[in-house]
């Protein structure tokens, strides 16, 4: 991984096959900035916490891209499993989990990203 700095005061490392963060409102393309930033509403619950990086986000070296555990793999993140209890809780709650993190919006994160200069 290498280190890109987000702000002067802040530093996060992204895959160095992540995409390029998309411009605002752009369609997500899974570069991870926002989720490696801070948690979403549901990262929040689940990291317990309100800044640094969500426990959810996966890195998917197959795509590479990061992705959302809550989405592409709830039942694993939430302990549900993959039997048939696990796969109805996972059909039930994906379209409401997808909402609560604004799945499908576009990009929301306002960071400027920027790669650090070799010191």
């Amino acid at each position: 991984m290498k280190p890109t700095a987000v702000t002067p005061a802040r530093v996060v490392w992204i895959e160095p096959d992540a995409p390029p963060k998309p411009a605002w409102g752009q369609p997500c393309n899974g570069c991870g900035v926002c989720c490696l930033l801070e948690p979403c509403p549901v990262g929040i619950v689940l990291s317990r916490r309100r800044c640094g990086a969500c426990v959810a986000l996966r890195w998917v070296a197959t795509e590479r891209r990061y992705r959302c555990g809550v989405l592409h793999d709830p039942g694993a993140l939430l302990g549900w499993g993959d039997g048939r209890i696990g796969r109805w809780l996972t059909a039930r709650a994906q379209p409401w989990l997808a909402r609560w993190i604004a799945a499908g919006s576009g990009c929301d994160c306002d960071a400027a990203v920027e790669n650090p200069s070799p010191s």
